[in-house]
């Protein structure tokens, strides 16, 4: 098990770049990883092949926080950062300073994530979609990967970056042994407001049950039932902080309306304690439900 090169510098990281065997796949990341990065760390490895180079790049990246969040106490576990990258054989790790990235300060000139970017996570934490696309195409410029790998947890983030580029490679989400979604803010959880932040994956697992139902349920299938069951679950546990819950279009984030019918997300972020959390689960809607079609036809016919 060998250790990966550990660099600091935009400087040297155009210098190890010509020499690595392609093809080159990113993982970027914020440190502190756990089983979720691991799982990306490992499906990256896959795609890169016993010949391809596995990069990982750690930076807490401040455009993300807004003034009282958390940038100063984010966790930063860079030696045990490393020896995860070293056991998935992840041959180097960019880790600069944020005077290296940004050597100005704070840049004048970001990237706009557009409509899709406003809603959600966009609305909650305003000008977050712009600071995670503008260190996203950064790193992109400096490493330029042939393939980039995102976990699916996330999904606001790579519906974004997947506008960005078309080559992103997806992991789905990695979740602790009693459901909750892996987050390196999970540290922060009490025993309590861990039991209490089991309420957010429970919603969503209820929504996506129903979601899935037969389409001969009543409601079943349609992005109205979904939202009814995710949010009867939250409701049920009032000192749950929620945000936001929604069904969405997983390919443009907007709002699945009554009659939608395709691949969907159903999101949801809420507050557990003092600690945000933020979830989805994949669904795939038939619109509305085929027996309120039926009672629909038939009304018509009787007429």
């Amino acid at each position: 098990m060998s250790s990966p090169a550990l660099l600091p510098t935009k400087a040297e990281l155009a210098a190890a770049r010509p020499a690595l065997p392609a093809p080159v796949v990113l993982v970027p990341t914020m440190g502190a990883l756990h089983s979720g990065h691991l799982a990306l760390l490992r499906a990256a490895r896959a795609v890169a092949g016993p010949g391809g180079s596995v990069i990982v790049s750690i930076f807490v990246n401040p455009l993300q926080f807004r003034p009282g969040e958390d940038l100063d106490r984010y966790p930063r576990t860079l030696d045990d950062d490393l020896a995860m990258c070293a056991r998935e054989g992840v041959c180097l790790v960019f880790a600069p300073s944020a005077a290296e990235m940004y050597p100005g300060g704070a840049p004048q000139v970001t990237v706009d994530p557009g409509p899709a970017g406003q809603v959600f996570e966009g609305e909650f934490r305003p000008g977050f979609f712009g600071g995670v696309l503008t260190v996203v195409l950064k790193l992109f410029h400096l490493v330029r990967p042939d393939i980039a790998v995102f976990g699916e947890k996330d999904a606001q983030q790579l519906a974004l970056v997947r506008r960005l580029v078309s080559d992103t490679e997806s992991v789905p989400t990695v979740r602790d042994p009693d459901g909750l979604a892996t987050s390196s803010r999970n540290r922060y959880l009490s025993p309590a407001d861990r039991e209490l932040a089991l309420t957010l994956p429970r919603a969503l697992r209820a929504g996506q049950a129903r979601a899935g139902a037969e389409n001969g349920a009543e409601d079943g299938g349609s992005a109205s039932a979904a939202l009814a069951a995710a949010r009867e679950v939250l409701d049920a546990e009032p000192a749950l902080a929620v945000d936001y819950v929604a069904v969405v279009d997983s390919r443009t984030f907007t709002v699945a309306g009554p009659g939608y019918a395709g691949p969907a997300v159903i999101v949801a972020a809420a507050t557990a304690g003092g600690t945000r959390l933020i979830d989805n689960v994949p669904v795939m809607l038939a619109g509305a439900d085929r027996r309120s079609t039926e009672r629909g036809l038939r009304g018509a016919a009787d007429h």
